[in-house]
């Protein structure tokens, strides 16, 4: 693996306390490692092709210690244990590479790049060709990057063809099943179960906020668009909460803190699904993590009588800010679009069409976050 280290950094001291090795580095920085972390992630027992630890932190005690510890030849750590006789060989590029002192002494800066209205004007910046992406592990991480710093890509140019949006997604890893089916057919039908299924307009919503872990990413393949109207819309929710943390922090306080109720009731399924979550979660990070929010889903809200009031003046502020032509960007689907976004950042909406007025019939497929992380993860490793 490729820990993209200095070839000049290397090891100049070694020490130990009563708990961890102690590191000095040639660029000055010093590095602590607790023996029992050590031990835990010895290099010689991971499978070799699962990738997978193989060790039992319980076959040692608490008290496990380095017997003996020196650097080799090639300046790498060895430790020769107090238990079991095993010895370990650390490579300084690893040690360096998962320092979790250097990890907790650098500032946290965020991956996304917030956009707003101003996105309409760089819209380039959201857009590849689908020849692009095929054609190459480059094009494929471009748009993969697009996907994940921005949370938006409009692929364009690609082929017409009835669930042809399998042969792209297949280059990220596969899609993730709904009652919906896959591909979803987003056309105008009679006795539709969700409104995306008529030629009303749409309100920007998230979609399946009712699920426990609502998909991370949707793709919406244009086929066909010959109808007037049906405008799609697309909002960063991440950038409006973070104008609703800066400039009205109580009203992004009561929503970061209080579980909404999203409820779905299916008739084609005979289910009524029910999720109470809140409208803004944070990572580990405290950085953004999702938004979920769909005025069509929520149900009726069932907060504590005292927080009723506090919650229905951040929700009308905050329902407010998704809809403000300041943080929306408008665009035509055209035949061969993929309209592609994080479905838990990326708020989309649709202008009503004329049904009469032409065919439209999108094709849409989820795909969970993690898949595309990974596949970015895989490729930048290779391609660093």
């Amino acid at each position: 693996m490729n820990f993209n280290m200095s070839e000049n950094l290397s090891i100049k001291t070694i020490d130990k306390n009563n708990k961890s090795i102690l590191v000095d580095w040639s660029d000055g920085f010093k590095s602590k490692y607790n023996f029992l972390w050590l031990r835990d992630n010895c290099p010689s027992e991971v499978h070799p092709t699962a990738r997978e630890r193989t060790f039992n932190l319980l076959d040692v005690s608490e008290d496990i210690h380095p017997k003996n510890y020196s650097l080799n030849s090639e300046g790498n750590l060895e430790i020769e244990w107090s238990e079991g006789g095993h010895k370990s060989v650390y490579e300084k590029d690893w040690l360096r590479h998962n320092c979790y002192s250097i990890k907790h002494s650098r500032e946290y800066v965020s991956p996304y790049r917030i956009w707003d209205k101003s996105m309409q004007d760089r819209f380039t910046d959201i857009q590849i060709d689908y020849s692009e992406i095929i054609s190459s592990d480059d094009g494929l991480k471009k748009w993969l990057q697009q996907l994940h710093f921005f949370g938006i890509s409009i692929v364009k140019n690609a082929p017409t063809d009835v669930n042809s949006g399998f042969d792209i997604l297949k280059n990220i890893s596969h899609t993730r099943e709904t009652f919906f089916k896959t591909p979803f057919e987003v056309i105008d039908i009679p006795n539709p179960n969700n409104s995306a299924y008529t030629a009303a307009g749409l309100r920007n919503h998230i979609d399946l906020p009712y699920y426990e872990i609502a998909p991370g990413y949707q793709f919406l393949h244009c086929l066909i668009n010959n109808a007037t109207g049906g405008e799609s819309v697309a909002v960063d929710g991440f950038k409006v909460i973070d104008y609703l943390k800066n400039n009205h922090p109580n009203d992004y306080d009561v929503l970061l803190n209080t579980s909404v109720k999203f409820v779905n009731r299916d008739y084609t399924t005979n289910t009524i699904r029910v999720m109470h979550k809140p409208i803004i979660t944070l990572d580990h990070n405290n950085d953004y993590n999702d938004i979920r929010f769909s005025v069509a889903y929520m149900g009726v809200m069932d907060c504590h009588p005292d927080q009723m009031d506090h919650f229905y003046s951040a929700y009308r502020k905050l329902l407010s800010l998704l809809h403000d032509q300041r943080f929306e960007i408008n665009f035509r689907m055209q035949a061969g679009d993929i309209f592609s976004f994080n479905n838990r950042r990326v708020l989309h909406g649709r202008k009503e069409y004329d049904a009469n007025s032409g065919e439209r019939h999108l094709q849409g497929y989820y795909m969970d976050r993690d898949e595309i992380l990974g596949r970015l993860n895989y490729i930048e490793n290779l391609n660093p």
